[in-house]
């Protein structure tokens, strides 16, 4: 298997499963124990918060951990929204091409009787910071932008965006799952007030992420979105997943320390397997904009393709028609439609994203894959349509 969707996970380094081996054996005490082994496991718990803290610039104190992004954005939206501080800030903004995991809680919340603005975005998939501008109020709590898009790469300017929060006295929620480990983010350079992420995306365990909650200049409340323990001071209740929690602290030192060199690595391969594709494919388009995306990200639109055929065509090779959370759902990129895509582009696109461990030979041989994938879903098609009475029956 080929594998290139590595924007819907990531394999687990080696070096992280090592760290976290110990503490799925000999070292499973519980972190809230009290006695020896949930000492240890708590200390394990705390080193692990101190690296993630290093990684973003932020003080060990603002980590909260919880079970992935999702979960962290729904903490940061319903939490904030929530908290009796901010009662009479009823106004939330947000982008349409956010991950889901912000766009529905926006939508709960807005069923609840906030207001909400989601703001367009042009053809590359870039907002446009004097709609943002614009949009704010002075009943503007917060407002949520990625920081790289999960479908095409898009890169958003976020130190602008939280400078221009900060001078409006709005909080700022950075949804940076696809961009930790890929791109520099300091919280405190780009004035981010609330963070999510996944270590799943950056070659950590799955089921585990954090939230980074800004604690001073402002400090942010939040309300726990569920109780029962009182853990993480009271703002996420439930266990530790000890062994995750390691494991994604050893995957984000590892990712911040290889980030230079492998963003260069990888955005050579990546430019590579493009120029490949439009070689193959002339008439192809690249959806996003052709340089402020991920050096991994290749978004990339084949007219004439029913692009979920063309997947079933490779079945040795690993890529994606749109973010994982809606092909889960089978539903169109509402990612391109919003970058007013139109229907043959968004049916006939495909991501593919690059890992750590992608090798040159990969993209080699990804690009015959395709070009015989395609060769043969175009075949098909057309003997589909010269088929005697199939093209009346089509287009009826």
């Amino acid at each position: 298997m080929i594998y290139l969707d590595h924007n819907a996970t990531t394999p687990l380094d080696p070096r992280v499963l090592d760290t976290m081996l110990p503490y799925l054996t000999e070292r499973f005490g519980n972190a809230a124990s009290p006695h020896a082994m949930g000492v240890e496991a708590a200390d394990a718990v705390e080193r692990a918060r101190v690296r993630l803290a290093a990684a973003l610039g932020a003080d060990p104190r603002e980590i909260v951990w919880t079970s992935g992004a999702t979960e962290a954005d729904n903490l940061a939206l319903k939490g904030v929204a929530a908290a009796p501080i901010y009662a009479r800030r009823r106004h939330l903004v947000t982008v349409r091409t956010e991950h889901k995991a912000v766009l529905d809680p926006c939508l709960e919340l807005e069923r609840g009787g906030l207001r909400v603005t989601r703001l367009p975005v042009d053809r590359q998939g870039m907002l446009d910071l004097e709609r943002l501008r614009d949009a704010l109020t002075e009943d503007t709590l917060l407002v949520s932008v990625m920081a790289a898009n999960n479908e095409t790469g898009v890169l958003h300017p976020i130190e602008e965006i939280g400078a221009l929060c900060r001078a409006r006295g709005v909080l700022f929620h950075c949804d940076a799952t696809q961009a930790i480990g890929r791109e520099p983010i300091d919280v405190e350079r780009c004035k981010v007030d609330l963070l999510s992420l996944s270590a799943h995306k950056f070659h950590g365990p799955k089921g585990v992420g954090a939230l980074y909650l800004r604690r001073r200049r402002p400090r942010v409340r939040c309300e726990p979105l569920f109780h029962g323990g009182g853990h993480e001071r009271g703002l996420r209740s439930g266990t530790l997943d000890v062994a995750g929690i390691v494991g994604l602290g050893s995957a984000v030192e590892l990712a911040v320390a290889e980030m230079e060199g492998e963003r260069c690595r990888q955005l050579r391969l990546r430019d590579v397997l493009e120029r490949g594709l439009l070689e193959r494919a002339p008439s192809a388009t690249v959806n996003g904009h052709p340089f402020r995306r991920l050096a991994n990200t290749l978004n990339i639109s084949f007219p004439g393709v029913d692009a979920e055929e063309l997947l079933r065509a490779m079945p040795d090779l690993a890529a994606s028609t749109a973010a994982a959370c809606t092909s889960a759902s089978r539903q169109p990129s509402y990612v391109l439609r919003a970058m007013s895509a139109s229907s043959e582009q968004i049916r006939g696109s495909v991501r593919f994203s690059l890992g750590r461990f992608t090798r040159e030979e990969e993209i080699d041989e990804a690009l015959e894959t395709v070009d015989a994938a395609l060769g043969a879903t175009g075949r098909r098609k057309e003997s589909a349509e010269s088929a005697p009475g199939r093209g009346e029956r089509r287009d009826a």
